[in-house]
Parts: structure tokens; C-alpha cells; sequence
């Protein structure tokens, strides 16, 4: 059966990736997010090739992103950055050896439940300005006596998350680690700070861990820093193919709401990949694909299943030419604002009809 729509994971790019990481931060260790399905990339392929790298951590969302990396026998420390939602989510937290992030004090009361011989390990999580989960700054003292009344727990150390890390220019994230360091001053443990933009653009905020999600999937977070500049290799390629090649006259309107006009004589492509895919309906005219190298754009409204490309560029494309949605040559941090998004959108929000294939496992 042919595939309309392929996602092609290079897991080789993703091991690539790593090494990039490790030369950027080089005293650090590296706790890999693989929430979200691993960015839309495969959460299982995608642990087993972060694990043949030896990444120190993974990272997930919630228990049951775990117990399916469990699952699968994957062995490596999971931390869960959202915490336990319940007393019994902690239990099995403990039964599978996970790394709890503790954000709210109501967390700390369900572990405290937990029997004094469980064998617990946790990091705190606080707030340094993102205002989203973590502790307030002030309460880093009451969480130092948490620990000193449970010497049975196991403490990994203090994390906290930037809000503004891919604005070079602003300056609230020189601000979060000057408030970060400042609460923590003379406080043991280790210190994690650095998202990917944050790994990149902020060399102060690569500590004792840094946890890099978007970078390993081979792309950059800041606008101003290309991928192919720092040595990321992007780890998917999406492809469709054309299935019609048609000729139009000048003034002839193009699918849905026909928000498209031929300006001239025009071959019109049609390509099989529709937002049932998870090609935004958001997309606007002009967003760029490649067809044997050479790119070509979005005409006309995405559809369910369809989309339609102006062909001026490529005269010599036919149906069953490959294209190229996002991948080597088109990078998908410049495809997302065509729909006012970020690729991390465009990653996470491809749909089980799309075929997945991995390379380099």
C-alpha cells in the first residue's frame, strides 16, 4: 500500500543532536523531554535512541507517559515535570523508580503519606518569574526543612522554567537566574535551568542539568539562530505526493472560499496532505514546499485532505513527485509562521493518519 503522508524520523540525527548539546554544555548532564509523544516524533523509538546516547534523564509529561516508556523496558531515569496528581500516582511513581517534580506544597502532603521505607526521589520546582508551576522563591526555606524531616528521601535538585529565553534581546531572563540564584545562595543541591533557548542563547543558565527538548529534534528556538548554524539535524522529514497537475486560466479561484485568484496562466498542483493530517488549516498562500528541490506554495485553503501548490517554480513537477512539507531544506521553524505557530505545533499535531518511519535504529 502506498502512504499518502510520511513522517521519516531519523533516529541517527537524534543521537547527532545530543552531541551537540553535550559540546554546548559540556559540565552538564542532560534530562531529554520526551513528553508529548517525544515532540510528535515517537516516544518509544525515540527513549530507546536518547538511551544508546546515554542521556542522563528523560523527561514526560504525566504518569501514563511513563508507564509506557516502562512499557517498553526503557530504563533510563524518567522524571514526571508535572508531579503526581495523586497518592496513589505517587505510589506507582515510586514502584517504577520515576523522579518526581514536586511545584505545590499539596504534593509534598501526598508523598508524605507515602510509608517512611519508600524510596523517593524528587526535585522542587520553583517559580522564578514564568508564573506557571513552581514554588514561590520565598518558600525555599520551608522546602529545605521538607527535606531535612525526610532524610529517606532522595533530592535531585531545584529546577526552574524561562519565560522569554528566544528573545535575545530581553532581558527577564538574565532577571529568572539572578532571582534563581539569589534564593538558592548557599543552598545545596543541584541546579537545572536551560529549555533549549536557553541552552543556546543563555550560556549562564547551562547548569548542573540542562534540558533541551526542541534542539534534539534537530531545531532551533531562536529566530535569530538557525538550526543548520549551531549543527542541529532535523530528525523528521513530512512528505506527500502530488496527485493531479492541472492548467488554469488567469482569474480562476482555487479551492474552498476560492480566498485564491490565478494571476496569470497557472499549473496548479494537488497535493495529498490535508489538515486531517495535521497541516493547519491555518496556513496562509505562500507557504513554501519543495517538489524536486525547488520550492513551490500553498495556493488555496488547506482542506481535509488536500492542498493545493502553484507549480511556477517547479515546470517540470508531475503527479507522484514527492513533497516535501517540512524537512532537510525547508526547516519546520520556518514553515510554522505561515500559521502563526512554532514547529513544536506543527510536530505535536500530526494524526495517527500519518505513516511513521524510523531510520537508524
Amino acid at each position: 500500500m502506498t502512504s499518502r503522508v510520511t513522517a521519516t524520523v531519523d533516529l541517527t540525527a537524534i543521537r547527532h543532536n545530543v552531541g551537540v548539546v553535550r559540546a554546548l554544555a559540556p559540565h552538564s548532564r542532560i534530562m531529554a523531554p520526551v513528553k508529548a509523544d517525544a515532540y510528535g516524533h515517537g516516544a518509544v523509538p525515540v527513549a530507546r535512541a536518547l538511551e544508546n546516547a546515554k542521556v542522563d534523564a528523560l523527561a514526560v509529561a504525566s504518569l501514563a507517559e511513563a508507564l509506557s516508556l516502562r512499557d517498553a523496558h526503557i530504563q533510563a531515569p524518567i522524571a514526571l515535570l508535572e508531579g503526581v496528581m495523586s497518592f496513589e500516582e505517587a505510589a506507582q511513581a515510586v514502584y517504577e523508580q520515576l523522579h518526581i517534580v514536586v511545584h505545590d506544597h499539596w504534593q509534598i502532603a501526598l508523598l508524605e503519606k507515602l510509608p517512611p521505607s519508600a524510596r523517593l526521589t524528587l526535585w522542587f520546582k520553583l517559580d522564578s518569574g514564568m508564573h506557571r508551576l513552581g514554588f514561590p522563591l520565598a518558600d525555599v526555606p520551608q522546602l529545605v526543612a521538607a527535606l531535612q524531616r525526610h532524610p529517606g528521601w532522595s533530592f535531585a535538585g531545584w529546577m526552574t522554567h524561562f519565560a522569554c529565553a528566544d528573545e535575545l534581546e530581553n532581558p527577564f531572563t538574565a532577571e529568572q537566574i539572578r532571582r534563581f540564584d539569589d534564593a538558592l545562595q548557599g543552598i545545596p543541591g543541584a541546579r537545572s535551568m536551560a529549555n533549549s533557548a536557553g541552552l543556546i542563547g543563555w550560556p549562564q543558565a547551562r547548569r548542573d542539568w540542562v534540558r533541551p527538548g526542541l534542539a534534539l529534534y534537530g531545531c532551533s528556538p531562536l529566530p535569530s539562530v538557525s538550526a543548520q548554524s549551531i549543527g542541529l539535524k532535523p530528525a523528521m522529514q513530512l512528505h506527500s505526493r502530488l496527485i493531479a497537475v492541472r492548467q488554469y486560466a488567469a482569474g480562476e479561484g482555487i479551492g474552498y472560499g476560492q480566498n485564491y485568484r490565478c494571476q496569470r496562466a497557472m499549473r496548479i498542483g494537488v497535493v495529498a496532505v490535508g489538515y486531517a493530517d495535521g497541516i493547519h488549516r491555518a496556513f496562509a498562500n505562500g507557504t513554501p514546499v519543495l517538489i524536486r528541490g525547488a520550492r513551490a506554495q500553498f495556493a488555496g485553503r488547506v482542506s481535509m485532505d488536500m492542498i493545493t501548490v502553484d507549480l511556477q517554480n517547479v515546470p517540470s513537477a508531475e503527479v507522484g513527485d514527492a513533497v516535501t512539507l517540512w524537512g532537510h531544506g525547508l526547516p519546520a521553524e520556518e514553515v510554522a509562521p505561515w500559521a502563526s505557530t512554532l514547529a513544536y505545533e506543527l510536530f505535536c499535531g500530526l494524526t495517527r493518519r500519518v505513516d511513521f518511519r524510523y531510520l537508524g535504529g
